[in-house]
């Protein structure tokens, strides 16, 4: 076995090592959450009965609210998601130390997520894993490409290990995240991915997260409901991106309290709304396979349930997010989608457009169609709610969902979600800087990429920049002044590692399309 060989065989074997790691952390996660959420719907169940239980309530939402926020207030990159840290990590654009991170988000995770607030555990179990990675490529000294390889892996096994789907957690970090799909990176992801599926089924069984009862094909007669549905999904999924960076403003305005308990307020908020509609409170998933009973009753009522339902959820959501608790929002999206589906499905019921048995389709699609506007990863959308679903029927039209609600937002000028929290964040928290030594950084040459077709020598490439490798293919080739540039390539540039994140943007810039005229 030669040198390379060997070196691709240990780094699989740390991939399958963050996944296995990961999957039990994530597990860790998950149940703590469910135990915590069960503890606090019996609380709201036994205010009920006595009202004094509406102190304890108050009380302990508070103590959460402090909890984490003092999490985020000494770790800053605790708050959110973590998904936006992963990219900026990866573009070398910001570094922070793995374990620190790792147990405030496992604990105000669980404690924030764990209340009933309208938000996720996907995004922490993203970095979560992604904290797992980086520590695994520390503990065995890789080099810097290898321990941001072992971060992606990571990332890809938290998402995995947080869905129960091994398939969507690669491919999102591949299609959103990492913007690289080079053999290296996507092999050990998927490693890592299946490894982290693997373990967290045997915490929650083999069962799809949503098992939704879907025993009907959509007819193709009936695929302009798909178009309207796409245009609707496309319009609010853009809206709710407006409306989450504009709350954004409004909370930087409160100085009543200090922003690392902005938290307090949305947990506050939650206390009415735990208490009169228990059932729509957390991520989503209760809500979401009720939602195949609700659509069965008839009457105009049951619209506007929906869709009152809806609007709490989006409102809500924006809200919770926006006061920088621990937490994410891949789960709340879903599930806006699949009531947006339930309101359109069942009004068209109404109308007599659209058969009863077929409303269940549309929650399906509309899951995917929410995701692919906000989060701008059709291909993760379609095959995520395929794994979650556990059924192979609806691949067509859910791919016509999200595409058409794609379209309208990138129309209307949208930006993937965590592309604009990533650049908000530039700037702030103290990217760390290193030494200034070499570093690579890999990228791939898009067919649409002006790279392609240009030889190396009449590229401007940006200061103290050298090509040292092109893979083309299972081909690696050391190229000179005069080596041709073609499609599908993946360059290995050598930059100083203090400008990695600059020579990733310019790089970005070299790539863009130059429109005629």
């Amino acid at each position: 076995m030669n040198r390379d060989n060997t070196e691709t065989l240990r780094l699989l074997v740390q991939s399958i090592l963050v996944g296995i790691l990961t999957g039990a952390v994530v597990g860790i996660f998950r149940f703590g959450i469910e135990k915590t959420s069960s503890f606090w719907l019996k609380l709201f169940s036994m205010a009920h009965q006595n009202p004094v239980w509406f102190l304890a309530l108050i009380i302990g939402f508070i103590a959460v609210a402090v909890i984490a926020g003092y999490f985020v207030k000494q770790q800053p990159h605790v708050g959110g998601s973590g998904i936006p840290e992963v990219k900026l990590e990866l573009q070398g654009k910001l570094s922070v130390k793995w374990f620190p991170i790792l147990w405030r988000k496992l604990i105000g995770g669980i404690l924030v997520i764990g209340t009933g607030l309208f938000l996720g555990p996907e995004g922490p179990s993203l970095q979560l894993g992604s904290s797992i990675g980086q520590g695994v490529g520390e503990g065995f000294n890789q080099t810097k490409t290898n321990s941001r390889v072992l971060l992606a892996t990571g990332a890809a096994s938290g998402l995995s290990a947080a869905f129960g789907a091994p398939l969507s957690g690669p491919l999102f970090v591949l299609e959103e995240v990492f913007h690289n799909f080079s053999p290296r990176v996507w092999m050990n992801a998927l490693a890592g991915g299946i490894t982290a599926n693997f373990v967290v089924s045997n915490f929650f069984g083999l069962k799809p997260s949503l098992a939704i009862p879907y025993n009907h094909s959509f007819p193709i007669v009936l695929y302009w409901h798909l178009i309207l549905l796409g245009l609707i999904l496309g319009l609010l999924g853009h809206l709710y991106k407006i409306g989450l960076f504009s709350l954004k403003k409004i909370y930087k305005k409160i100085t009543i309290i200090p922003s690392w308990l902005y938290g307090i307020i949305p947990l506050i908020i939650l206390i009415p709304i735990g208490y009169y509609w228990p059932l729509i409170t957390g991520p989503g998933n209760r809500l979401i396979l009720s939602l195949s009973k609700t659509i069965t009753s008839q009457g105009w009522i049951t619209v506007g349930i929906l869709a009152f339902f809806f609007i709490l959820r989006i409102v809500f959501s924006i809200v919770s997010y926006d006061s920088g608790l621990p937490s994410g929002i891949f789960l709340p999206i879903l599930t806006m989608g699949a009531l947006i589906g339930a309101t359109y499905g069942t009004c068209m019921v109404q109308l007599g457009l659209l058969p009863q048995k077929l409303v269940v389709n549309l929650v399906i699609f509309s899951m995917a169609g929410l995701f692919a506007a906000i989060i701008r990863a059709p291909f993760t959308a379609i095959i995520l709610i395929t794994e979650m679903v556990g059924s192979l029927l609806h691949l067509m039209p859910l791919a016509v969902v999200a595409f058409i609600a794609l379209l309208v937002d990138e129309l209307l000028g949208g930006r993937p979600i965590y592309d604009s929290l990533a650049a908000a964040m530039q700037g702030k928290n103290g990217v760390a800087k290193a030494a200034g030594r070499e570093d690579q950084l890999t990228v791939p040459v898009y067919e649409s990429s002006q790279l392609v077709d240009k030889k190396v020598a009449d590229v401007d490439w940006p200061h103290n920049t050298l090509v040292k490798m092109i893979r083309r293919g299972s081909e690696e080739i050391i190229p000179n002044g005069q080596t041709v540039i073609a499609g599908g390539d993946m360059l290995i540039l050598a930059v100083d590692q203090n400008k990695r994140g600059e020579v990733y943007d310019a790089i970005k810039k070299l790539q863009e399309v130059e429109l005629d005229g």
